[in-house]
C-alpha cells in the first residue's frame, strides 16, 4: 500500500512540473488538431464529390462539364465553411477517442491531470478553426458565391422563380406650373442586380396612378451610377439628405391606354433616382448569405435608419458572427462522449453518434432560424439557444462523469 502511494504521489508531482504538462498538452493538442483536419477535409471532399454527381445532371450543350467544375469550385469555400462545426465534433472525438483506446487519457488523469485541462487543451487547435471560419465568410463568400451563381444562375424563363433582387414602392409627385406638387400615384420599383462601383443590372419600374391602376412599365438592361444631388443636407434622415442618380441604357417603356391600348417607344437612356447611395443598394440586391459579416452588419445598420429590419440579414448575421461558440460548444460536447457515458463504448460508436449529433445540430440552428423569421422572435436569442443548449449538454455529461 506504501508503495502504491508513493507512485500515485510521484505521478502527482511529475504532473505538476510545467515541463511535464508542456509536453502532455503539446501531445494532446496535436492528436486533436490532426484529426479535426482529417474530419473537415473528409467531410468536405464528400460534399464536393456529391455536389459533381449532382452536377452531371444538369450538364448541356449551353452548360458544359468545364463550367460545371467553375462552379463547383467557387461553391466549395461554403461548402468547407459549412462542415468545419460538424468537423471540428467529429474530429474532437476521434482524436481523444484515439487516446483512450491505448488508456492514454487514463495516465493522465492518474497523473492528476483533470478532465477541464484536457478539454482546455481540445477546444485550442479548435479555436484555428474558428478563425478560418470567420476569415471564409469575411473575405471569401462574398466573391465566391456571387461568381458561382453568375455560372449556374436560374433560367429566367422558368415560370417558377424565387424572389430576388430588391424591391420597393416609391411616391411619385407631378409638378404643376406654379410649382407646386400633386400626388401622382407610385411607382413599383424592381432592381436585379448591384456592385459597389455603382453598376446596376436589369431594372423594372410600373407607374401606377392614385387608383392602382398601371399607366406604364419600363424595363432597362442596366445603369450606371451619375451622382448625387443635395436636398436638405440639415436633414437627421440620411434618406432625405441627398438623392442619388442612375443612367439607365436600353430602356424600353410600355404605355397603357384607358382604352386598354398599348404603345411601345424605345429611348435610349433614362434617368433613375433613389434615396441610398450605390453601396446601399448593393446590398439591398444580395442575399443575406451572399454577405460577409460587416456587409451584413451595415446591412443591419442601413434598415435601422430606415425604420425596417429584414430579420433574414439578422438571422444570417447572428449566425455568422456566432458561429465560433457553436464550434467551441460542440468541442465540449465530443469531449464529453469520450469522458462522459459513452467512454465505455467502442470508437466507431462514439463517431456514429458524434455525426448524428452534429447533423442534430445543424438541423436545429436552421429551424430556429426559420422559427426566428415565421415570429418575429429576437434572432440573437434564437440562434443561441442551440449553442447555449450543446454547451449545457456536454458540461452535465462531463461533470456527471468526476
Amino acid at each position: 500500500m506504501r508503495s502504491l502511494f508513493a507512485k500515485s504521489a510521484k505521478s502527482n508531482q511529475l504532473a505538476k512540473k510545467p515541463a511535464n504538462l508542456k509536453v502532455l498538452s503539446r501531445y494532446v493538442k496535436l492528436n486533436a488538431l490532426l484529426a479535426i483536419i482529417a474530419a473537415v477535409i473528409g467531410l468536405w471532399a464528400l460534399q464536393l464529390i456529391f455536389s459533381y454527381l449532382s452536377e452531371l445532371d444538369s450538364l448541356d450543350d449551353n452548360y458544359t462539364m468545364g463550367e460545371a467544375l467553375k462552379y463547383i469550385f467557387y461553391r466549395s469555400p461554403y461548402f468547407l465553411e459549412q462542415f468545419i462545426p460538424t468537423g471540428a465534433l467529429l474530429g474532437a472525438v476521434i482524436g481523444l477517442g484515439l487516446l483512450a483506446n491505448k488508456s492514454e487519457l487514463v495516465v493522465m488523469r492518474a497523473a492528476g491531470v483533470s478532465i477541464y485541462r484536457i478539454v482546455g487543451w481540445v477546444l485550442q487547435p479548435a479555436l484555428i478553426f474558428v478563425l478560418l471560419a470567420l476569415a471564409i465568410n469575411q473575405f471569401v463568400l462574398p466573391s465566391s458565391n456571387q461568381l458561382a451563381k453568375q455560372i449556374n444562375d436560374e433560367d429566367s424563363t422558368s415560370l417558377v422563380t424565387s424572389v430576388r433582387g430588391y424591391w420597393t414602392t416609391q411616391p411619385r409627385f407631378e409638378t404643376a406650373e406654379d410649382g407646386s406638387a400633386t400626388h401622382d400615384g407610385s411607382d413599383v420599383l424592381y432592381i436585379d442586380y448591384a456592385d459597389v462601383a455603382g453598376n446596376i443590372g436589369e431594372v423594372k419600374r410600373w407607374h401606377l396612378d392614385n387608383n392602382g391602376n398601371l399607366q406604364t412599365a419600363v424595363h432597362a438592361e442596366g445603369g450606371k451610377y451619375t451622382g448625387r444631388e443635395p436636398i436638405d443636407v440639415n436633414s437627421e434622415k440620411p434618406s432625405e439628405q441627398y438623392r442619388y442618380e442612375w443612367q439607365l441604357n436600353d430602356m424600353v417603356e410600355l404605355s397603357i391606354n384607358q382604352g386598354f391600348e398599348s404603345s411601345q417607344a424605345i429611348s435610349p437612356s433614362d434617368t433613375l433616382s433613389l434615396p441610398f447611395a450605390p453601396e446601399s443598394v448593393y446590398l439591398l440586391t444580395r442575399k443575406a448569405e451572399d454577405l460577409s459579416l460587416t456587409q451584413l452588419y451595415e446591412h443591419r445598420t442601413f434598415m435601422h435608419q430606415q425604420g425596417n429590419r429584414s430579420l433574414d440579414h439578422e438571422v444570417a448575421f447572428w449566425q455568422k458572427l456566432l458561429s465560433p461558440l457553436s464550434i467551441l460548444s460542440l468541442v465540449i460536447v465530443a469531449c464529453s462522449f469520450v469522458f462522459g457515458s459513452l467512454r465505455t463504448h467502442s470508437l466507431g460508436l462514439r463517431i456514429v453518434v458524434a455525426l448524428l449529433f452534429g447533423l442534430l445540430f445543424s438541423y436545429i440552428q436552421d429551424l430556429v432560424g426559420f422559427v426566428s423569421l415565421a415570429t418575429g422572435f429576437s434572432p440573437m436569442l434564437m440562434v443561441l439557444l442551440p449553442i447555449i443548449g450543446s454547451a449545457l449538454l456536454g458540461g452535465y455529461l462531463i461533470k456527471r462523469q468526476m
